[in-house]
């Protein structure tokens, strides 16, 4: 990975050493860096200059900023502020381990018992946010730092919305709507999403872990959106055996689209994967109907057939009215 030009390995940002490159993207550089002050490793996040020129996006970065100030959990990827800073960056806690994605790359899926611990250890990390008024929002294997004792750290809000904040909306930040493959319906629909969109989220990453993939799929991002809008994901016992039919419940309303059937919180979530033994298994339609597969165009046929329908369907209900009178 190559640095900005402003920026070299061993070279010093205010009381801080660039150590090595970690991460980038469009928006920010991420890199691994010593605090010179007492030695402590942190991770640095630079926006580029392009990014601090515009107002939407540099208003994102503070945000991000200020809510993981905000928060202080095991499980949640520390921020530090309140140093006096020569340019705009973030100082954040450096985490060892590997992220989920990695994971899930080298082991494609977890046995039953590892995939809920993890999850066990994000609904702690969601609880504790979601008391403090923050939603995630953005919440995929990429996000989640596991460690050698697969402990977790919740990391990047860049996307998290804050209660009673005012909302934020960019032209073409399509970022700003989550991942394709986690996003929950009501995000899908261009609404912001709550707690209980990070529990969508939350239950097809644990869906991913136990079975190797994610419940919906397409051949474009966009497909893979609308697929969870109008079709129900192959059943969790399908897909992997091992799974149990009160761990597929669990699955199930994880994954509810509409979100007043889902979770009502991250503790109530875990409360069931602690106590599967206690979970009523409901005779569900979707064990079934998932083999009837729709498509974006065939919603679109029965829409432009029902509205050529609608006159005839008027002139019948006139006919009848005036027979009966």
């Amino acid at each position: 990975m190559s640095l900005p030009a402003a920026y070299k390995t061993g070279q010093e940002l205010d009381h801080y050493r660039i150590d090595a490159p970690v991460a980038e993207s469009g928006m920010a550089s991420i890199f691994r860096a010593t605090d010179l002050r007492d030695g402590r490793q942190v991770a640095i996040k630079i926006p580029h200059f392009a990014m601090e020129s515009d107002p939407a996006l540099f208003d994102r970065f503070k945000r991000e900023e200020d809510i993981g100030a905000a928060l202080d959990h095991p499980n949640v990827m520390r921020i530090f502020s309140g140093d006096e800073r020569s340019r705009v960056y973030m100082v954040m806690e450096w985490v060892n381990g590997r992220l989920l994605r990695q994971v899930l790359s080298q082991e494609r899926k977890l046995s039953p018992e590892r995939a809920i611990a993890i999850t066990l250890h994000i609904l702690k990390a969601l609880d504790y946010i979601h008391k403090h008024g923050v939603v995630h929002r953005d919440l995929k294997p990429e996000n989640i730092m596991i460690d050698d004792h697969d402990g977790i750290k919740l990391i990047d809000f860049g996307i998290a919305s804050k209660e009673g904040a005012k909302r934020l909306t960019y032209a073409g930040f399509t970022q700003a709507l989550g991942s394709p493959d986690y996003i929950s319906p009501e995000q899908v629909k261009g609404k912001r999403g709550d707690a209980r969109s990070d529990l969508y989220s939350i239950g097809v990453m644990l869906y991913e872990m136990l079975s190797g993939r994610t419940p919906f799929s397409g051949p474009s991002p966009l497909a893979v959106m609308n697929d969870r809008l109008i079709n129900h994901p192959l059943p969790p016992r399908e897909a992997e055996p091992s799974i149990s039919p009160q761990l597929q419940e669990v699955l199930y309303r994880a994954l509810e689209r509409d979100p007043r059937n889902r979770y009502p919180s991250a503790h109530a979530f875990a409360l069931d994967l602690e106590h599967l033994d206690q979970v009523g298994v409901a005779e569900r339609s979707e064990l079934m109907d998932w083999k009837n597969r729709r498509s974006i165009l065939s919603q679109k046929v029965l829409y432009y057939t029902a509205l050529a329908l609608l006159p005839f369907l008027l002139f019948l209900v006139m006919l009848l009215l005036a027979r009966h009178r």
